[in-house]
């Protein structure tokens, strides 16, 4: 099918990257600095993203030899894609929420906080928990094991609508940050993230729009290898983003978002970074 040989350059690209990386990264996130809830639960991210693509080409490796892989080593691939998946919508619209109402509730030199509130929780709940019904609903739809689908099914389509919503939502409300913004670096930080929002959210219907013109048996590949490809691009600019010491420190407001699952230790830490 291609996809083997895809996954195994997929999974060699995210082992070199490791070895090249990842103790950086790892006593980057032992310092405990203002970032440090964000890349935590980026970092898990990254990981699920790891573990299914590795899943995934023992999978297709088992199928290029007999035909029928192992459909183990599928089912895995597909539930660390759809954890990863969760991860990311939560932490991508934890942050843009706390940003918006953060503006609207405090004053401008104040660091923004996690907002807290029953309705910013329950939005962020809902929207979390619809997005998991559908993806495991569309595993449902479609036995195959693969992670995206060619969206013949409703959960397919519905899921698709949610994504668009989710990336239309996210840059409308981070464009009334931008507009009212004036530190250039703040600016800049806010169109970055939101460039990788968009992102994110966007490949994946606009990769099954365009794979409508191709034959059948090419979309699965084409959705898939270009889903994944930008997916780690945008991981990568959200890492470069965070990691950016300069923009830590122009950016104070950020110093003290929360996410939900974590305690803020924003200005107790801030002297250890």
């Amino acid at each position: 099918t291609g996809l083997h040989e895809f996954f195994f350059l997929l999974v060699l690209a995210y082992f070199i990257t490791a070895c090249i990386y990842a103790q950086s990264l790892w006593q980057t996130i032992r310092k405990r600095g203002p970032m440090h809830a964000v890349l935590k639960v980026l970092t898990i991210a990254l990981l699920l993203q790891a573990g299914s693509a590795f899943a995934n080409y023992l999978h297709f490796s088992s199928y290029s030899k007999d035909g029928i892989g192992a459909p183990f080593m599928g089912s895995l691939a597909e539930l660390c894609d759809i954890v990863s998946q969760i991860q990311m919508l939560y932490l991508l619209l934890s942050l843009c929420m706390g940003w918006t109402i953060g503006r609207m509730k405090k004053s401008h030199g104040r660091p923004l906080q996690w907002d807290s509130s029953p309705t910013s929780t329950g939005i962020a709940v809902v929207v979390v928990v619809t997005q998991s019904f559908l993806l495991i609903w569309e595993q449902f739809e479609d036995t195959n094991h693969h992670s995206y689908h060619s969206h013949h099914g409703l959960a397919s389509g519905l899921l698709i609508g949610l994504r668009v919503c989710l990336a239309l939502s996210l840059s409308a409300g981070l464009y009334q940050i931008i507009t009212v913004e004036r530190s250039t670096l703040k600016r800049e930080f806010y169109i970055t993230f939101a460039k990788a929002c968009i992102l994110w959210f966007l490949c994946h219907p606009c990769l099954a729009t365009i794979a409508v013109i191709f034959r059948e048996y090419q979309r699965e590949k084409i959705i898939t290898v270009g889903v994944i490809l930008c997916q780690c691009i945008s991981m990568v600019i959200l890492y470069r983003l965070f990691l950016s010491h300069s923009l830590y420190w122009e950016v104070s407001s950020l110093s003290s978002v929360t996410l939900p699952l974590t305690v803020s230790s924003g200005h107790k830490n801030r002297h250890h970074f």
